[in-house]
């Protein structure tokens, strides 16, 4: 059996029952796991694409290989099972230890064969789809700590999955770019963007504009922006790109200024 095909079997045996009766931040973790299953089969396809030759060249982030996000991907997975379990048991379980030790993981396992790279991957993804599966529906509505976002929901933390799948899947640079994205979930992926840069003192003032896959127009102002200030759109996937750091604004219409490190 295949790595995708395995993958495939796996995901069916935990898959996400219909939300019926629950609470609704059980509810809102149930909608995101789903997605989640949908962007890792979407993972699982492009890394079984990906030989030891691709595993080893860069990726679209900046000093970093695929073997770097792949492995990313998999502590990424383990880290929010911290959360799961913080949401469960109510003792403080962070998402790493450090950002060092972080980044040593990431470092250590990015040099692996990619069957090896692959497998962890699989069973990083397992592990969060069977804790969340099994978290008792009251949990959900507990309170975590992100070392970024501070305190929030635990039911967000299938959102934050889905986010990494999705933004990390674009980086391997293997086909897979933002208007790949299921359309349904890019305008919340765009305000999710835009509250990372709230309050921010190196944000510049800036208006943006996104025109979505619908055809509907949306806007925000970041840091403060008023009708006098700079007005950057464009479509809203290209939107996204550039305010996730993945190209500089070339794409979009009006003066681009560059934003600060997204997360």
């Amino acid at each position: 059996m295949s790595f995708t095909d395995a993958a495939q079997a796996r995901s069916a045996q935990t898959s996400v029952p219909a939300p019926r009766e629950r609470p609704a931040a059980a509810q809102d973790a149930a909608a995101g796991l789903a997605e989640v299953a949908r962007a890792t089969e979407a993972l699982y396809g492009v890394v079984a694409g990906l030989d030891q030759l691709d595993l080893r060249g860069p990726s679209a982030l900046p000093g970093w290989s695929r073997g770097h996000v792949v492995t990313h991907l998999a502590r990424n997975a383990d880290a929010l099972v911290n959360l799961l379990m913080w949401a469960k048991t109510g003792v403080e379980h962070p998402m790493y230890l450090s950002r060092a030790d972080r980044d040593a993981d990431i470092e250590e396992g990015s040099g692996r064969l990619p069957q090896l790279l692959r497998a962890d991957l699989d069973a990083a993804c397992e592990r969060f789809a069977t804790y969340a599966r099994d978290l008792p529906l009251t949990a959900w509505a507990a309170e975590v700590d992100h070392p970024r976002l501070g305190l929030f929901p635990a039911h967000r933390v299938p959102w934050l999955r889905l986010r990494e799948v999705w933004v990390h899947l674009v980086d391997l640079d293997r086909g897979v770019g933002f208007d790949d994205l299921p359309p349904e979930l890019v305008e919340g992926f765009l305000e999710d963007a835009v509250d990372t840069y709230a309050g921010r003192p190196d944000v510049p003032a800036v208006r943006v504009s996104a025109e979505l896959a619908d055809g509907r127009q949306r806007s925000w102002a970041l840091n403060a922006a008023d009708e006098g200030s700079p007005l950057v759109g464009g479509a809203a996937a290209d939107v996204l790109g550039w305010l996730t750091g993945r190209h500089s604004g070339e794409r979009l219409g009006g003066a681009a200024p560059t934003l600060p490190r997204w997360l």
